[in-house]
């Protein structure tokens, strides 16, 4: 058993996740007949708390979404027990990210999330209001408009060969990019 465990502890090769990923696709398409994407739970889930309150909340989400919200609650569960479990290893960034980050003064102590985030200092702050908040409210806009988050799109849709999906990457990539490299720095600056 702990020869397993062992196993399981190391870091995957990315074809390996690939290559599960490339599997649920067409599995959910057997199955269902429906496109899968997480973001899509989360209309199941105001469906389930606020029903009847919205013309777009009226629908069966039990019908509907129950599988998209048991896969959800898999990938949560997951995650929890990887990192409880097993022995996660700290996240590796290149020497250039590391640099690039601490210039604009953020310090990742190698952590996926940096510490201060959750700080109240930073929280109460303008500059955590405004990449919290704004941020968070800036992704759900997006990803209403966009219909689809990033990986549902990336993975999904162009596995569906959908031009949208084409479109909505490319355009992620491109607000990425501009992200990183633009806003980032003028944000962690002041």
């Amino acid at each position: 058993m702990q020869g397993l465990i062992d196993w399981l502890s190391q870091p995957w090769p990315w074809y390996v996740s690939g290559f599960m990923i490339a599997l649920l696709i067409p599995l959910l398409a057997l199955y269902e007949g429906k496109p899968f994407g997480v973001s899509r739970n989360f209309r199941h889930i105001c469906a389930a708390i606020l029903p009847g309150k919205d013309a777009y909340l009226r629908y069966d989400w039990k019908q509907e979404g129950l599988w998209n919200l048991t896969i959800l609650l898999g990938a949560v569960l997951g995650g929890w027990v990887a990192s409880v479990y097993f022995n996660p290893h700290q996240v590796q960034l290149s020497a250039g990210a590391t640099q690039l980050i601490a210039h604009w003064g953020i310090k990742t102590g190698n952590e996926l999330s940096p510490a201060f985030l959750l700080e109240t200092d930073f929280l109460f702050s303008i500059k955590g209001v405004l990449v919290l908040v704004l941020g968070g409210f800036l992704i759900g806009f997006g990803t209403r408009y966009a219909n689809g988050c990033t990986s549902g799109h990336a993975i999904a849709g162009l596995s569906n060969f959908q031009l949208p999906s084409l479109v909505a990457v490319v355009g992620f990539f491109i607000g990425g990019l501009l992200g990183s490299w633009f806003v980032l720095p003028i944000l962690f600056k002041f």
